[in-house]
């Protein structure tokens, strides 16, 4: 028998669950799209690269320990991931951008999106900062109108404009507000404070947002949540990761203690793809330089896996 010395180096992975990386968005052809967002609207200089843009690269480096493989089974879906199905899952990378130009990316987002949604297939979005899903809902037109913006949060995410900013990451909600597309919008986990004044709080509750505080949550339970929410909607998920709570997802700039915990976001994520049907999700906030045993990534990884899991399920992708 041959002595084996050495080895190769670990590789690490390139796509998030072992998925095909496609590059070319005028020739997707798939199911889902994962799509990293590392760039947000920055309200300084030290922010436009933060250790939030580390966050979709991180999470796909999980992929071993969000699951073990495609073929095993996982009981939080009730089986392997596609369910035998012949689904097509792809990673489409990370949105390039222009260091001569800070609003690129943006644009880019945007447009790769539209892309993704135009083909067909559900976008999950991979951040960045919350100004991530700023593009995302603007690309979220293509769909047509009346989709239901879930969030997860501690933080309001109302204000008009920090710094003369108006996309950066405490607006994503207001911008939401403002585009026709979008109806009932739905903000769970809130909790503590955050860049939010009264005023903001005001203009939230005047446009009618169902504010639901993490406490109210731990009360009455996920399903009392759930039942508020209309059945047959489209619905859009967005979770800054400090929206849970920092025992579940450690790695946040802004940690609120007494925030949602996994098993409430098993129920809520599985619970909406029952109800109608979700159009996607994005994972945001994330700084993995701060994260211990990669517990936060993992979580991540772990909410999306389980969109997927149930979505095919739900029979999404026949």
């Amino acid at each position: 028998m041959h002595n084996v010395l050495t080895t190769p180096a670990v590789v690490t992975h390139q796509t998030l669950l072992f998925s095909e990386l496609c590059t070319d968005l005028d020739a997707l052809k798939a199911d889902i799209a994962v799509l990293g967002i590392p760039y947000g609207a920055a309200y300084d200089q030290f922010a436009v690269s933060s250790e939030q843009s580390k966050g979709p690269d991180a999470i796909r480096r999980a992929s071993d320990r969000i699951t073990r493989g495609l073929d095993h089974f996982d009981f939080d879906v009730g089986g392997t991931l596609m369910d035998g199905k012949p689904i097509r899952m792809v990673d489409c990378g990370n949105v390039a951008g222009n260091p001569a130009d800070p609003r690129v990316h943006q644009r880019n987002a945007e447009e790769a999106v539209r892309k993704i949604v135009r083909a067909g297939a559900m976008p999950i979005v991979l951040g960045g900062d919350h100004s991530t899903p700023i593009p995302i809902f603007k690309a979220l037109e293509e769909l047509g109108e009346n989709i239901t913006l879930i969030q997860i949060d501690a933080h309001l995410d109302w204000r008009e404009e920090i710094n003369g900013e108006h996309e950066g990451l405490s607006s994503p909600i207001r911008r939401a507000s403002e585009m026709p597309h979008f109806g009932d919008i739905y903000q769970i986990g809130l909790r503590a404070s955050g860049s939010a004044r009264t005023e903001e709080y005001e203009a939230a509750r005047a446009y009618g947002a169902n504010l639901i505080t993490a406490w109210e949550v731990h009360e009455i339970g996920m399903q009392a949540v759930l039942d508020r929410i209309p059945d047959g909607g489209h619905y859009y998920v967005t979770v800054d990761a400090d929206g849970l709570d920092p025992s579940v997802m450690p790695a946040v700039l802004g940690p609120a203690f007494g925030g949602l915990l996994y098993p409430q976001m098993h129920k809520l994520i599985h619970g909406l793809v029952k109800k109608g049907r979700v159009v996607g999700m994005d994972v945001v906030e994330i700084a993995p330089d701060r994260d211990h045993n990669r517990q936060t990534v993992i979580a991540a990884g772990r909410l999306i896996y389980n969109l997927i899991g149930a979505s095919v399920r739900a029979g999404y992708f026949d």
